[in-house]
């Protein structure tokens, strides 16, 4: 049996694979990625690559083993992202694979926003395959927003069309620390787990911790959507991007992400990362 993750050179998926690293032997960890090249370290470190592509369905065949645990990265392209999921899904239920955990949404079935519609087809997907499944229903990650600081700081304000809406986020290693746990441990099948940071914040809340941390006085704008959709598309985003992030802002006005069940806590073993400590990360970086 081995544990495989896809996406595995991605941003999340790095973490995933350290986090498991730590826990069993590289021989039992296995990265399924598109670039052997990019992998290279990771072979060189024990980890089993297997080369397949999420796009490319035949390039599944064999990709999993009967017994392995699969972590399903959701793939970053929106708009392809169910054919590419179904793909997955069905190459681990011709496989047999033990359990197959996947990275979905806050909310699950509940979230109305743009950017869920795809994961919840996709959990209905997996859920309908008859494997086992354990769902991680990913909240907002602290770097969505830190790595996007150069915008911020360069016009001392805070963007947004959320207004009083408040954000339970997390690190990306919080939430890979919650999927390592769940790949490693037992009693995790058919399960959903709903997480999200311990604390949730406020735009004016975020603005003010980089006015703290920064010394400089850095406001919050809430402005309306189409004024957000139209400093986006100014910024050089694409129109269907743009108006994604836009909708996020709605739904973060709506309370949609700002649940906190103590999910992700109780999965990691620790308290998560708090927000001030994701900023004072990417100002040092």
């Amino acid at each position: 049996m081995s544990i495989v993750v896809t996406g595995a050179t991605g941003h999340l998926g790095r973490f995933v694979i350290e986090g498991l690293l730590e826990k069993v032997p590289a021989s039992e960890v296995v990265a399924l990625v598109r670039d052997k090249e990019k992998a290279a370290p990771l072979a060189a470190r024990g980890v089993e690559l297997r080369i397949a592509d999420y796009s490319a369905p035949e390039s599944l065949k064999g990709a999993f083993a009967a017994g392995d645990k699969v972590l399903l990265i959701s793939g970053s392209e929106v708009g392809q992202r169910v054919a590419q999921h179904t793909a997955v899904i069905e190459a681990a239920k011709a496989a047999g694979v033990a359990l197959l955990a996947y990275t979905s949404v806050l909310g699950g079935p509940e979230a109305d926003f743009d950017l869920a519609a795809e994961h919840k087809v996709t959990e209905k997907l997996i859920i309908d395959s008859g494997l086992p499944y354990a769902l991680l229903r990913n909240g907002w990650y602290h770097e969505n927003y830190t790595e996007q600081l150069a915008p911020v700081l360069e016009h001392n304000a805070v963007v947004a069309a959320a207004g009083e809406g408040r954000v339970a986020s997390a690190s990306r290693a919080d939430y890979a620390a919650a999927a390592v746990a769940v790949l490693t441990g037992e009693g995790h099948e058919n399960k959903a787990y709903e997480l999200s940071g311990d604390v949730a914040w406020s735009f004016a809340e975020y603005a003010a911790e980089l006015s703290k941390q920064t010394g400089k006085e850095i406001a919050y704008n809430n402005v309306p959507g189409e004024v957000l959709q139209g400093i986006l598309t100014g910024a050089g985003l694409p129109e269907p991007l743009a108006a994604i992030l836009v909708d996020v802002d709605k739904a973060v006005e709506r309370g949609l992400l700002e649940g906190r069940n103590g999910d992700l806590a109780r999965l990691i073993g620790r308290p998560t990362t708090p927000i001030a400590d994701a900023i004072a990360a990417a100002l040092k970086s």
